[in-house]
């Protein structure tokens, strides 16, 4: 029998393996640091911010000194704890300005301003509670420490009953326990399921707003409005902020219907459709 001829086609090669890309490790070994403080509660001391890492405190605290240099991480000088610092917040904001509600109503929320004549705010729903990341202030000063990046209570807040009455109750309940003793206010009103908490947050659905006067937070008023995404999801909530004595906090007053107004129509443009 006569031998098969050898074939005159050539041997496929292999292909290459696509090698991983060449890093800097230590930037890596920083980004693990820096994601551990961004989810904690709170200021960590060295030995817990290296748990969280899963790093040796030791080695952690090589990093810690340059990344405090860079302004990356905030060392608490009466705790020794270690937070956020000043750069990793200005990064954070930058990226929230770059998010689709803030790109859509930017410009809406100066003209809602001059309309009223009260302070507008803007805040979403970060890990830690409503956050703000947008304000317009008016010519009439507020005694609040309010500032962009400021993190409010759940309850003890218009703004933050607006995210309680739309958000899902479990996640509400976890934030509320991370606030406890760390958000002045934030153990306000927090028995979910009392009668008294879940007459306000019927009240909230029910209106459309939420709002709050001078028992809450002394001196100041405030109106909230959720702004909803295409899924019908409460994207962020539009605020009207105030001093007491001359905000008007009717339910069908000037400022309330701005503010729905306002919140429908920045809604409308993130792709929602009121359900008839």
């Amino acid at each position: 029998m006569a031998s098969p001829k050898p074939s005159s086609k050539p041997a496929a090669r292999a292909k290459p393996q696509a090698q991983p890309r060449l890093g800097i490790q230590s930037v890596e070994v920083a980004a693990v640091i820096l994601d551990a403080l961004a989810e904690a509660p709170a200021e960590l001391a060295l030995k817990d911010l290296a748990a969280a890492a899963g790093m040796h405190p030791g080695k952690v605290h090589r990093y810690l000194v340059s990344l405090v240099r860079t302004g990356l991480v905030a060392q608490n000088k009466a705790t020794s704890r270690y937070g956020i610092g000043p750069l990793a917040l200005k990064l954070g904001l930058a990226a929230l300005r770059d998010l689709e509600v803030i790109r859509c109503c930017a410009e809406d929320l100066a003209m809602l301003r001059d309309a009223i004549n009260e302070t507008v705010v803007l805040s979403v729903w970060g890990n830690l509670g409503p956050t703000v990341v947008w304000i317009e202030e008016s010519g009439q000063a507020v005694r609040m420490n309010l500032r962009i990046g400021t993190v409010l209570p759940v309850m003890g807040t218009a703004i933050g009953r607006v995210f309680a009455a739309h958000l899902a109750l479990p996640a509400v309940k976890k934030v509320v326990a991370l606030q406890r003793g760390r958000i002045e206010g934030a153990e306000r009103f927090t028995k979910f399921g009392s009668a008294e908490v879940d007459a306000i947050l019927d009240d909230v659905r029910a209106r459309g707003l939420s709002r709050i006067d001078a028992t809450l937070v002394p001196g100041v008023a405030a109106l909230a409005a959720p702004i909803r995404d295409y899924q019908g999801s409460v994207a962020a909530v539009l605020a009207a902020i105030g001093r007491s004595q001359e905000f008007d906090l009717r339910w069908s007053g000037p400022v309330s219907q701005a503010l729905k107004d306002m919140a429908a129509s920045i809604s409308r443009r993130l792709g929602y459709t009121p359900s008839r």
